[in-house]
């Protein structure tokens, strides 16, 4: 069953990720990449990584794809226009999504109370040794990180300025 879920959420990982460069509109693109990180989260679920699925959906499926559609938004200050979605997604994303909540429901139901991971190795990492590593070793690259994604966001909050 993990082999199964691994194609499909590994395909949905890669048909987002094309959609993501094929779109016209930069808001079609970052739900993509939404569903790109979505899918991430599902695989990380399957590796056994409860924490990094959950901390793929918090930050980066939701506080980062927050930033990027508002500079998105912010830098695409032009008249909106307005479209009636593609017919692919009627077709085809409607009944993917009921056949991939059934899948998921089978799942589910079919295991029971032993629903366990695919385990990379015989050892448990706890929250308190993930932390350590994350908060006491790999905390200037995070620091690192979130100051680029600053001076990102103000660097298009610049170039959208208009100067009257």
């Amino acid at each position: 069953m993990h082999l199964v879920l691994f194609l499909i959420f590994g395909g949905l990982c890669v048909a987002g990720a094309l959609n993501l460069l094929l779109q016209r509109h930069p808001i079609n693109s970052a739900l993509s990449l939404i569903v790109v990180m979505a899918s991430l989260a599902v695989l990380y679920l399957l590796l056994g990584a409860e924490f990094v699925a959950a901390a793929q959906v918090i930050v980066y499926s939701g506080a980062i794809m927050v930033l990027f559609t508002f500079v998105i938004m912010l830098l695409n200050a032009g008249k909106e226009e307005r479209t009636h979605g593609s017919s692919a997604a009627y077709f085809v994303g409607i009944p993917g999504v009921a056949a991939l909540f059934a899948l998921l429901a089978f799942v589910f139901l079919s295991q029971g109370n032993h629903l366990s991971g695919a385990r990379l190795g015989d050892y448990l990492v706890t929250t308190t040794i993930l932390s350590s590593v994350l908060f006491k070793d790999l905390l200037l690259p995070f620091e690192i990180t979130s100051i680029l994604i600053l001076i990102a966001i103000l660097g298009a909050v610049a170039l959208a300025r208009k100067e009257h």
